[in-house]
């Protein structure tokens, strides 16, 4: 993968951790890290039930614990990456850099609008905008 700026790569760095920390067959493997534009780092952690419509993304937890911690208009979310965890039998063994899943996209239009996504394309990382990982987006009448 390529290189990251110092302060994505911080942000690697503390999703990588959490999972090596917290990754457990059938309920973490997956952890996002996000930043607001304080610096603050706020991590979580993917939360896996038995009953799938019950389990939790990590990057829903991150940015629960920032909107928690104070995030928002005063202190908007900048940047956020996942990370997944392989299972036992997974020939390969690191942690990737995945990218967040259709209700997770929804969830940081509305939450984290403009910050920028860190993916995983074709082994090289890159950054894009939530708008340009969900256009289009729907949007209640008033």
């Amino acid at each position: 993968m390529s290189a990251l700026p110092a302060e994505d790569d911080a942000l690697l760095q503390a999703a990588t951790d959490l999972i090596r920390r917290r990754y457990a067959v059938g309920r973490h493997h997956i952890a996002a890290a996000l930043r607001t534009r304080s610096g603050k780092i706020v991590t979580g952690l993917h939360l896996d039930t038995y009953v799938g419509r019950a389990s939790v993304c990590a990057e829903a937890v991150a940015v629960g614990q920032a909107m928690a911690d104070g995030a928002g208009a005063a202190d908007p979310i900048t940047a956020i990456i996942s990370v997944r965890h392989p299972r036992p039998t997974e020939a390969n063994q690191s942690i990737q850099v995945v990218a967040p899943c259709g209700i997770c996209r929804e969830m940081l239009r509305d939450f984290a609008p403009d910050a920028r996504v860190i993916l995983n394309v074709d082994g090289a990382l890159a950054s894009y905008g939530t708008a340009d990982l969900l256009p289009l987006k729907y949007h209640r009448q008033p």
